[in-house]
């Protein structure tokens, strides 16, 4: 059997992908289900995060098992294999534990660093020994992985490479300014009561904010993360937190100047008319927004955004004069014998002109800040090349070309923000068109993910990947030993029964034989054969250990004549005591 995994991530697919992909609590279980009813998978395990998914299993059958949990992975995403398939990526054997351990690590994270996976992947392999699709080697892969990223986070400084997704997240809503002084005093409402929730709880209240109010559709457990935050950094710091119904977030909208939400929900959480009416009244004219160039800019349409100016409200040069259809000094035009429907962009009011008069209009025009009046006494012969060119055009394409300048767009300042939200769930809890709103800043997933493509990497990154790299060789040692390890205690035991045998056959022909010189020759007998196994299954163990070792297990059953279902009872065996001792030692996730 061979580790395989199969997933998409934000490095490899695009937000909007990643948000039609993801899984619920309920499709995880059911996609861990199937995975082990499929005929390629013995053990299965997902791993589903804010920016991945990813399905481990233990495949007999390399090219079956990748069509199979693709296929699986896309039936219950609801995203078509067709689709979902040029995101994907594909981890076999010493790779995909490379993969996993840098997870692990977070050299794979949205942040470099951040150490809230590995309470993802232990909830993960939590799920998967509650279902029992853990056997011998997810549960050896997932605890080793644990290990390795504590190991990382202990003896490197990976921790100052990264953050945790909500400290950057707070770092991009405040746009550069110094998140504590940014925080102070803020009014704070978390939607949520999850690990990242709780978190995101946890470092407001370090930050200063001054109350923190907590949403949850259970409500048991948006009181229980109130109360640890009352009885943490509520005492010392003056901090308020509380708990409220779900139903009660359209009000706290309305007072809150931050906003984290984390769900689990399948659909919006915050619609853009909700932000929108919650900051109604509040945006007023301001300086302006530090941070817009951090997100979309104003479009026109949204709710609370106005439309664009029109180019007659900004003054433009297409503008002049045209709305009282009134002369200007200088203009060649008679505006007031072609005002009805006149329009310069239009092609019918300047119809029967001369091709002089249009072109001097044309300079006119496009040349505000020269004197209009020379350019309207220049004699037509001045710009006879001009006029011919204009008249060619004329006559090939049968109308007059656009001879002015386009305008420059003229964007509308945002005024500064009233509301900021953090969205770090994953379908999104807030809808995108929240980044049109006046007066509102939102940062998501996917603004998260453009902003640390950026970000810089420390030099303990590459201490990480040493650590990753040395643990890997040693992980598939320790694998390869331990495939042949039920071959080698066959063996011995085989050894054993042949040994009994013929003490059994000497006791037969030598009846009279007293217990102490039975017990001589037995420990006798016993002696030679261990000394005669010992060194080839220390050397085969050994073999074996090494890369391209899976052959020495095959080789020893063949040299030996041993029974292949002896073999395979052994192996059943041990994973039973294994998944006893696992049954035993599992605590809470």
């Amino acid at each position: 059997m061979s580790l395989l995994v199969v997933g998409l991530s934000h490095r490899s697919a695009p937000v909007s992908v990643l948000e039609r992909a993801a899984l619920s609590a309920d499709a995880q279980v059911k996609l861990v289900q199937d995975t082990i009813a499929a005929e390629p998978a013995t053990e299965a395990a997902v791993l589903a995060t804010c920016n991945r998914i990813e399905l481990y299993a233990d495949v007999d059958k390399f090219h079956a098992g990748v069509a199979e949990l693709s296929t699986l992975l896309a039936q219950h995403s609801g995203v078509g294999l067709d689709e979902l398939t040029p995101y994907l990526y594909v981890h076999y054997e010493d790779r995909a534990v490379h993969h996993l351990f840098s997870v692990a690590c977070g050299l794979d994270s949205m942040v470099v660093g951040e150490g809230q996976i590995l309470g993802q992947i232990k909830d993960s392999l939590a799920k998967a020994q509650d279902l029992h699709s853990a056997g011998r080697l997810l549960n050896d892969l997932f605890q080793q992985a644990l290990r390795v990223g504590k190991r990382a986070h202990s003896e490197t400084g990976i921790d100052r490479a990264g953050q945790s997704l909500v400290t950057f997240g707070l770092e991009q809503l405040a746009a550069g300014a110094d998140v504590q002084a940014w925080a102070r005093g803020k009014k704070a409402l978390v939607i949520g009561a999850g690990s990242m929730s709780s978190l995101a709880a946890a470092t407001l209240a370090r930050a200063g904010v001054g109350e923190i109010v907590i949403a949850n559709r259970t409500g048991e457990r948006a009181e229980r993360l109130a109360e640890i935050l009352n009885d943490g950094a509520g005492q010392d710091q003056g901090l308020l937190a509380r708990a409220v119904p779900m139903g009660a977030v359209s009000g706290e909208l309305t007072r809150a100047d931050v906003v984290v939400s984390c769900t689990g929900a399948t659909g919006l959480v915050l619609s853009a008319g909700a932000v929108a009416t919650a900051v109604q009244g509040r945006v007023v004219d301001a300086v302006p927004d530090a941070g817009a160039d951090r997100g979309a800019g104003p479009q026109p349409g949204g709710d609370g955004v106005p439309p664009a100016p029109t180019r007659a409200a900004l003054g433009g040069t297409n503008a002049r004069g045209l709305a009282a259809a009134e002369p200007e000094d200088g203009c060649p035009l008679d505006l007031p014998a072609v005002q009805q429907g006149f329009s310069v962009m239009g092609e019918a009011a300047v119809a029967g002109m001369d091709a002089a008069t249009l072109e001097q209009h044309a300079v006119w025009v496009d040349n505000g800040d020269v004197d209009r009046r020379e350019a309207a006494r220049r004699a037509p012969e001045a710009d006879a090349e001009l006029i011919t060119a204009l008249a060619a055009t004329v006559a090939t394409v049968g109308r007059i070309p656009e001879r002015r300048k386009a305008e420059p767009v003229v964007e509308t300042p945002r005024p500064a923000p009233v509301l900021f939200l953090l969205d770090l769930a994953m379908p999104r809890d807030i809808d995108a068109a929240v980044h049109r709103l006046a007066g509102v800043r939102l940062v998501d997933i996917e603004s998260l993910a453009e902003a640390s493509a950026d970000a810089p990497m420390a030099a303990d990154v590459d201490q990480v990947r040493r650590i990753v790299a040395d643990e890997v060789a040693a992980f598939g040692a320790a694998l390869r030993a331990a495939h042949i390890t039920p071959t080698v205690v066959a063996l011995r035991t085989m050894a054993a029964d042949v040994v009994a045998n013929e003490i059994a056959r000497l006791e037969g022909r030598l009846p009279g034989l007293d217990d102490k010189h039975r017990s001589e020759i037995t420990q006798t007998v016993k002696r030679v054969v261990d000394k005669l196994l010992h060194a080839p299954t220390v050397r085969v163990k050994q073999l074996a250990a090494e890369p391209g070792g899976a052959g020495y297990a095959d080789a020893l059953r063949t040299l030996f004549d041993l029974d292949q279902e002896a073999v395979a009872a052994v192996s059943r065996a041990e994973g039973a005591d294994e998944e006893s001792e696992n049954s035993k030692n599992r605590g809470p996730a």
